[in-house]
């Protein structure tokens, strides 16, 4: 049997919204809270849950077709109650997912329980827990936002780019592949070079022998227009990594614009023979 034991004035509390949009949330139908002794609405935690999930869901503009949609899969599969070991929601194929465990979610005080984060993947709705103490969790949240932003890069760059910003912030160790997709993403996707070179920047704080970085920073100072700057970033990624084609290639441009033959030569050959 469901307990509900959550008073309204409490929940309103809890969900930091007014009792208008509660009761609102309540005659479309979204949850269905029982009376107590003196017909006051009492809420189980499911209510908090469901609540929580449409608000979260109307705030990031999901039909509301579609979340009466998610709202009724989430139910059926909520626990009666909060498990001690923790409780994650997420999304797997067409369907919103619970899931319980240690390794999910250390999830065992409501606040806690309500603090997730919405995006939408291919029309499936995807809950992330927004601030999760443990260092384990957040590695797996971070990898998770990771994965988000490459499914969002086609079709949504500024998701892609929240969600890579995310990765950042949530990763408990630098992540590697966030901050390299993240600069991608701005000077190829977005034409945005200025702000790249400041995540390249930031990522060579980390990894500062990293040819990738270094050939990437190249690329994005080309982009605005620091050609010597440019120049000096191609010669650090070489410095890494000598047999980095591209670098050469890059490279060989550039200082055939500032009329440095001998240099354009070594390094043309050398893209050739690493090409070849």
């Amino acid at each position: 049997m469901i307990a509900h034991d959550l008073p309204l004035a409490k929940l309103v509390s809890m969900l930091g919204v007014t009792r208008r949009v509660v009761t609102g949330l309540i005659d479309a139908g979204f949850v269905t809270p029982e009376r107590g002794p003196r017909k006051e609405l009492r809420f189980s935690f499911q209510d908090v849950v469901l609540l929580r999930t449409a608000l979260r869901l109307r705030a990031a503009d999901v039909p509301p077709r579609k979340i009466s949609q998610a709202l009724a899969r989430l139910k059926s599969d909520l626990p009666d109650e909060l498990p001690l070991s923790g409780l994650r929601v997420t999304a797997e194929g067409g369907s919103v997912v619970v899931k319980t465990g240690p390794s999910q979610w250390d999830a065992v005080t409501g606040q806690l329980l309500l603090d997730f984060e919405v995006a939408e993947v291919k029309g499936n709705v995807v809950l992330l827990d927004a601030t999760p103490e443990r260092k384990e969790a957040a590695a797996t949240q971070a990898g998770e936002w990771y994965e988000l932003g490459g499914q969002l890069m086609k079709t949504d760059a500024r998701g892609a780019e929240r969600a890579y910003r995310r990765a950042i912030e949530l990763s408990p160790e630098p992540h590697y592949g966030a901050y390299v997709d993240l600069g991608a993403l701005l000077c190829e996707e977005e034409h945005r070079c200025g702000d790249a070179l400041a995540v390249f920047d930031k990522a060579l704080m980390h990894f500062p022998t990293d040819a990738v970085l270094h050939f990437n920073r190249a690329v994005a100072l080309e982009g605005i227009g620091q050609i010597d700057e440019a120049v000096q970033s191609y010669r650090r990624c070489l410095e890494a990594d000598p047999d980095y084609a591209d670098a050469h290639h890059n490279l060989a441009i550039l200082l055939d614009r500032r009329g440095d033959r001998q240099g354009l030569i070594r390094h043309l050959n050398a893209y050739r023979k690493l090409s070849s």
